[in-house]
């Protein structure tokens, strides 16, 4: 794990040397720790270049930061997660309130606290499942989908306490619901693999939607890995309450009013493919339909999408907050409209 509080709060000027710094790989080196997410591991990235800045003002340490959180957010397909950490660490960085003797002690302390924030940040999925084992029964019945390590926390932990019973969907393209599954079987907790296709067949029969967050946005709302939504209104039509779990550090300030609004998405996001004179292109021939009809029917064999067809599909989307019951954060449980409140208040001058 990369240590968290190296700083020596009585270091001098000197600890700032002007070298040369790569944000990015930094931040791909604190993301190996598993412990920590996107958000948490810009924080430390942001952090470690104010250790190595040479700015000499804050107009000059703002302008390298907010640098250095778009070089990381150019680095990366789905910027949503790390950028709800640089937001939160560039605004603290301006609203500090400080009596530093001088902008060199200003910046050690800067990066002090930086480490500090991301420690204490590691505590917030054991709140977060403190806080939503009290709406865990026993004998409960738990749609989940994709992976997420605050939900995994949840679970394991109300495993401890109580009788549960768990569906997780695939998740594709990714199937990270099949880590999900491995891993709560490994620990004893009976879970079956739900097709995404079969997310409606299987409502009926469970007691909560519990899914965690790449994000939560101003407006209440979510953003997770696609499927998140359809859930979401499944679950609604069912009367089925959907729980959503998210570390404050995942508030981000974002307003998205559809799937088109978000960052991810991209004009190649389900486009259609087009010839090189602008039209579609042309159905495979009937020699191609029977290889692919004979491929599909060997026995064993299973169709699958090409990497250039999943490429065209979203990897998060966005849900509306009149669909979320509940959010779980380490600040408290509270209804989209709270998180909304809570969000503008974070940001408040």
């Amino acid at each position: 794990m990369p240590d968290l509080a190296t700083t020596d709060a009585n270091t001098s000027a000197s600890a700032f040397p002007v070298v040369s710094f790569d944000i990015c790989e930094t931040y791909v080196s604190f993301l190996k720790n598993e412990e920590l997410s996107p958000p948490l591991a810009a924080i430390l990235a942001l952090s470690k270049l104010i250790e190595t800045s040479d700015a000499g003002t804050m107009l000059e340490l703002v302008k390298a930061l907010n640098e250095g959180a778009g070089a990381l957010k150019a680095s990366t397909s789905n910027p949503i997660s790390l950028n709800a950490g640089c937001e939160l660490f560039i605004a603290f960085v301006t609203l500090l309130p400080h009596d530093s003797a001088s902008f060199s002690d200003l910046k050690l302390e800067l990066v002090r606290q930086g480490q500090k924030y991301a420690a204490e940040a590691l505590t917030y999925r054991d709140k977060i499942a403190s806080l939503a084992l009290g709406f865990i029964k026993d004998d409960s019945v738990i749609l989940t989908h994709s992976y997420s390590r605050v939900v995994m926390k949840t679970l394991l932990r109300a495993h401890e306490r109580k009788r549960i019973s768990v569906y997780v969907t695939e998740a594709r393209p990714r199937g990270l619901g099949l880590r999900t599954y491995e891993e709560l079987t490994a620990a004893g907790i009976p879970c079956t693999v739900v097709l995404d296709s079969a997310v409606s067949y299987v409502m009926d029969k469970v007691d909560f939607v519990l899914v965690g967050s790449e994000a939560v946005v101003e407006s209440g709302g979510l953003i997770n890995a696609v499927g998140s939504n359809q859930i979401a209104i499944i679950a609604q039509a069912a009367n089925i309450p959907f729980y959503a779990l998210a570390e404050s550090y995942k508030f981000h300030r974002l307003f998205p009013l559809s799937q088109y609004d978000l960052p991810t998405h991209t004009s190649n996001i389900l486009s259609f493919p087009l010839s090189s004179g602008g039209n579609v292109t042309s159905p495979p021939t009937a020699g191609g339909i029977k290889s692919l009809h004979e491929k599909s029917t060997n026995a064993g064999c299973i169709r699958q999408m090409t990497p250039e067809q999943i490429a065209c599909n979203p990897g998060v989307d966005y849900t509306r907050p009149d669909l979320i019951t509940l959010v779980f954060s380490d600040v408290g449980s509270l209804t989209p409209e709270g998180v909304s409140q809570y969000v503008v208040g974070m940001f408040a001058g």
